[in-house]
């Protein structure tokens, strides 16, 4: 059986034709076009008049699983940014969720990407809530969202450790507010960055070197005036927000205009929405304490006075009633002594009683007993004696022996029993020579022997390491 001819290869085609019948096929998908596309935006800029991004989505492990590239072109660049500006008082950023209507597009040189036509900026401002709903959820799970608040604030607070940015215009009023006062307040300013990136870290450090003295300060002022409102998207960090709970000094804060709130306004232990707010809550709070003061001092004053009068109208009826009350109270102490006179008369000639014939009792019982003890204690003594002089002659025998034992190691070890071993003593000026390099030529020596002694010059001398 034949086999079927083999079928021709297809014609292979170009790159860019295959590229091109990709891109009909996608730009011409009407399922493809303005369709609204939930992202976040992982990168964004603004180039020359467009601006590029990038959209991904991410799995609950926080895993991308979708990516593609993103463009605006200059003919909805500007209403897109500013309808979403307006509405969410923040500028399109790296890192926040969108609800974006896409066109998809394929080009046979750039590829797969997609063109953003409109934005819903509702979802954005949702998100941005469920994010500090979050936070502050965690906090209170944690038992520390109102950690902070149940710090006793002092009833004049003066000694402020204010966290600001250098130079910043609020910073300048909160200040020019306090000084034109009329109160005294000692604040000190810890430079921070209160806006981009540096924000967190910054805070977080002014917080760490204000808590090093944290005896010294009546509270913290976190302020910030005036600038973008996209910069107070920092502000909603759980890191932040903890640090702040946990702090161990009030907290007040004044960190962005009238209109918004961030997780620190619920975190703090006083919210004032401005740093002029903020030094208007200091200057009333001591103004509420001068007041108080004069109200006190006032009270006291007067209750000083009522009483004053009362103890005067007292003094001056006791002083009536001395002349009478005198002589009734002497006569009366009078009484009272000639009865505890009598009293303690009868109490000591019973006590006397009493003692002496305790006293007899004891005389009685000592002679009776000390009978008893002496005849007990001769008879003990009786019994030692014999035992003593036993003992002293056995320990007499002993020491004889010892001597004796004594005696003899001495004649063993004498100088005199070592000369009749055949030994012999070298002495200069009567004293032993224990070495040779005591003797030098010329030295006069004497030398003991068993029957005497001999006189000798040392002419030469070898020491141990001279052979003889």
């Amino acid at each position: 059986m034949q086999s079927s001819p083999q079928a021709a290869s297809p014609e292979p085609m170009s790159l860019l034709t295959f590229t091109q019948g990709i891109s009909t096929v996608i730009n011409s998908n009407p399922y493809l076009k303005d369709c609204w596309v939930v992202a976040e935006l992982a990168d964004f800029q603004i180039k020359g008049r467009h601006a590029y991004g990038q959209l991904i989505e991410k799995n609950e492990s926080g895993e991308t699983v979708a990516r593609i590239n993103a463009t605006i072109w200059s003919t909805q660049l500007s209403h897109i940014t500013r309808k979403f500006s307006n509405a969410v008082g923040q500028n399109i950023s790296y890192g926040m969720k969108l609800l974006l209507k896409l066109s998809a597009a394929c080009n046979p040189l750039f590829g797969l990407s997609a063109n953003i036509t409109d934005i819903d900026p509702s979802y954005t401002l949702g998100d941005m809530e469920r994010l500090r709903r979050e936070i502050l959820e965690r906090l209170k799970k944690e038992g520390i969202i109102d950690a902070n608040k149940k710090i006793v604030m002092p009833v004049a607070p003066q000694r402020i450790a204010v966290i600001s940015s250098d130079g910043a215009a609020g910073y300048g009023d909160f200040m020019n507010q306090l000084d034109s006062s009329g109160f005294t307040f000692y604040p000190l300013l810890y430079p921070a960055v209160l806006q981009g990136e540096r924000t967190v870290p910054s805070i977080l450090g002014a917080l760490d070197r204000i808590e090093q003295l944290s005896d010294f300060w009546d509270c913290v002022v976190i302020i910030r005036g005036g600038g973008a409102t996209s910069d107070l998207n920092a502000f909603d960090n759980i890191e932040l927000a903890r640090r702040m709970a946990l702090c161990q000094i009030p907290v007040i804060v004044g960190i962005g205009h009238e209109r918004d709130n961030t997780v620190l306004d619920f975190i703090a232990h006083t919210r004032c929405k401005t740093p002029t707010a903020v030094a208007a809550f200091l200057i009333d709070s001591l103004a509420q304490a001068e007041l108080r003061a004069e109200q006190l001092t006032h009270a006291i004053v007067e209750r000083t006075r009522t009483l004053s009068g009362s103890e005067n109208q007292r003094l001056a009826h006791l002083a009536a009633m001395i002349p009478a009350v005198a002589p009734a109270r002497i006569n009366a102490e009078k009484h009272r002594l000639d009865r505890l006179s009598a009293l303690l008369s009868g109490a000591a000639q019973t006590g006397l009683t009493r003692a002496g014939n305790r006293l007899a009792d004891i005389v009685s019982r000592i002679a009776r007993s000390s009978s008893s003890l002496i005849a007990a204690q001769r008879t003990m003594l009786e019994d030692i004696l014999p035992k003593i002089g036993n003992a002293t002659m056995q320990r007499m025998i002993l020491e004889q022996r010892h001597l004796q034992s004594l005696a003899g190691m001495i004649d063993v070890l004498s100088p005199k029993a070592t000369l009749s071993r055949g030994y012999s003593i070298t002495r200069i000026n009567g004293k032993a020579v224990k070495s040779v390099t005591r003797l030098t030529p010329g030295t006069e020596i004497e030398t003991l022997l068993p029957d005497g002694s001999v006189s000798s010059i040392i002419t030469r001398h070898n020491d141990s390491h001279t052979p003889i």
